[in-house]
């Protein structure tokens, strides 16, 4: 059914797979995988890093981040005195921005009960957001413990029902046993209410965002998701129910005609545009200028979504992100923002396909290096191959916003190749084994063949001279052979060959040669055995030989005798020829003399 070359190459994926699987299982048992994990984000991290270097992708210029930078932070406590700042000032600034109908305005502040606002400043905020449907405000949920601060009950209308017909399950780093929740008017007075939690790696690098949160088994959205969503109802007319979302079998969150891929843990895996600053930043205390002497024309707020949050480093509101170590919270936002409004989202490939490709990558290396007659040649092109790929997830990523693994790959093709090479080496050794036996094995026998026997008898004479040693030499002859031929046929012949050679082997040490030095003539050559000892293996061989029937071609039996004679360096000579002659002679004489003896 298939041919010796389909086999060897079916055997090489087989060898190559296996390597691979247990490879595999050993990463895994050694509990490999999370460093491969970690190793994996810090690829992504480079990727995105290269991408917004690029300057392929472009911010949304209907975002402006309202800013409390380092000069509207020291600007404020100048006017002001203390922070946090009067709220009745947010409430102008909210006032004076609604003058240019923004499509949203939402703060990245947290408005928490404090005894240094007066109620009038509370009133003059609450008042502003109760009043503009498109003001949105947050609070954040954490595990105080409950001496600290008692949790609240949180009303109804904040929370949404989420569906899940898909795998994700949503990380514990998701739940939370307290909330701090902000000004009970605020609460009140409006149901534009999203949390601001983040949610960092392992290594403390914030690459996800969770579009919910859960608190008391109820989901919460995202600020963003609801800034997002009031935006494109608005300049897209997108109408998604805010209040109940679906994730789909396929893992996405479906927003109408937009799918927003989510991972297993349920985060958003952000697509980053630039560092720090990359957005269209006004600071905070020039608006508050521009309303104090009611510039309406400075700036331009008309369709933009105006988020309101801090910067200034002393305020301490940064993470640190895949492009920059000190990255504002508000442009965290303000980055998902833009990636929901341009469904620009990064997907991430399951694991079962990028262990496919892993796999299929690891086989083409493997049987690569397999194949290649030069070594250079292959480690080019696992090389070549490598980057290739690397490159190719780079523009994956970058232009279809696809995350295909570069770790899990790059581990399977360096182990594959080392896997490919030892595999290869153990198919050249024996390779090597069984063309030597080729050159140096009589086929009928599985005795050493002639050559072999010369050059044995060569290396026995160089090594006795060397080292003041001995050692002997058996020839043997089977007894009026070709009359048996002629009796029996050939195949019983080779028979009766292939048994005497058999029992000459049991007979002798495992570091004696026997070889077929020609026809029904064998030689047995003892290292280190001077004349009686090798006369001594020759009456057993004899008597072996002779006591013990052998089966025919035909099933039948038939007693073989041998004839032997033998010879030991020096005594016997000092070259190869003449050892050979002197055991022959005796040989003869041994048939001559009334064979099935060891001739003297």
């Amino acid at each position: 059914m298939f041919n010796k070359k389909t086999l060897t190459y079916l055997g090489y994926v087989f060898l190559v797979l296996f390597a691979t699987v247990l490879i595999a299982i050993f990463v895994k048992s050694a509990n490999i995988g999370g460093f491969l994990q970690l190793m994996e984000s810090k690829t992504f991290d480079l990727r995105q890093s290269i991408s917004v270097n690029s300057g392929y992708k472009k911010v949304n210029k209907d975002i402006v981040i309202l800013a409390i930078d380092d000069a509207s932070y020291e600007y404020l406590l100048t006017k002001y005195g203390e922070w946090p700042i009067p709220r009745h000032v947010y409430a102008d600034v909210v006032n004076y921005i609604e003058k240019q109908n923004p499509s949203v305005v939402a703060f990245d502040l947290m408005f928490v009960k404090s005894i240094k606002s007066s109620h009038q400043d509370d009133s003059a905020l609450v008042k502003v957001i109760k009043d503009n449907n498109n003001v949105y405000t947050s609070m954040n949920f954490d595990d105080q413990p409950f001496d600290v601060r008692k949790p609240e009950n949180i009303d109804n209308k904040f929370s949404v029902k989420v569906k899940n017909d898909s795998g994700i399950k949503f990380s514990k780093n998701l739940t939370f046993t307290n909330c701090r929740t902000i000004l009970p008017q605020i609460m009140k007075g409006t149901n534009n209410v999203g949390f601001i939690n983040v949610s960092r790696s392992d290594d403390g690098i914030l690459r996800k965002i969770s579009p919910f949160m859960i608190y008391q088994k109820d989901f919460y959205p995202y600020l963003s998701l609801m800034t997002g969503l009031k935006y494109l109802e608005k300049n897209e007319g997108l109408k998604v129910n805010d209040k109940n979302f679906n994730i789909n079998k396929s893992g996405d969150l479906v927003l109408e005609n937009r799918l927003v891929p989510m991972d297993n843990d349920g985060g958003i895996i952000l697509n980053w545009y630039g560092p720090a600053g990359s957005f269209t930043y006004v600071p905070m205390y020039k608006v508050i200028k521009a309303a104090e002497d009611k510039k309406n024309t400075e700036f331009n707020f008309k369709n933009k979504i105006v988020y309101i949050g801090t910067t200034a480093v002393s305020l301490y509101d940064t993470k640190s992100t895949p492009i920059d170590k000190l990255y504002p919270g508000v442009e965290v936002h303000a980055t998902f923002l833009n990636n929901l409004i341009d469904n620009n989202f990064i997907k991430k490939v399951s694991g079962p396909i990028n262990i496919l490709i892993s796999l299929l990558l690891g086989l083409f290396i493997g049987l690569l290096v397999i194949r290649a007659k030069s070594t250079v040649v292959a480690l080019v092109t696992t090389v070549i191959t490598s980057i290739g790929y690397i490159i190719l997830s780079y523009y994956l990523m970058k232009i279809f916003n696809l995350w295909i693994a570069i770790v899990l790959p790059m581990t399977v093709i360096s182990l594959a190749f080392v896997a490919a090479y030892i595999i290869k080496y153990v198919l050249k050794s024996r390779d090597f084994e069984y063309q030597y036996k080729l050159a140096t094995t009589d086929g009928l026998t599985d005795l050493y063949n002639h050559r072999y026997f010369q050059e044995q008898m060569i290396m026995q004479v160089a090594n006795c001279r060397r080292y003041n040693s001995k050692f002997s030499l058996i020839l043997i002859d089977i007894d009026f052979f070709k009359k048996f031929n002629d009796t029996f046929g050939h195949q019983s012949g080779d028979a009766v060959l292939r048994q005497v050679a058999q029992k000459l082997k049991r007979n002798v040490r495992s570091t004696d040669f026997v070889c077929r030095y020609g026809g029904e003539e064998m030689g047995i050559i003892l290292p280190n055995t001077d004349k009686n000892e090798a006369l001594i293996t020759a009456q057993k061989i004899c008597e072996a030989v002779a006591e013990t029937p052998l089966r025919l071609a035909n099933d039948k039996e038939s007693i073989v005798t041998i004839s032997l004679g033998v010879s030991t360096y020096p005594q016997d000579g000092q070259t190869p020829s003449e050892i050979i002659d002197i055991a022959d002679k005796r040989l003869y004489y041994a048939k001559e003399h009334g064979r099935n003896q060891v001739g003297q």
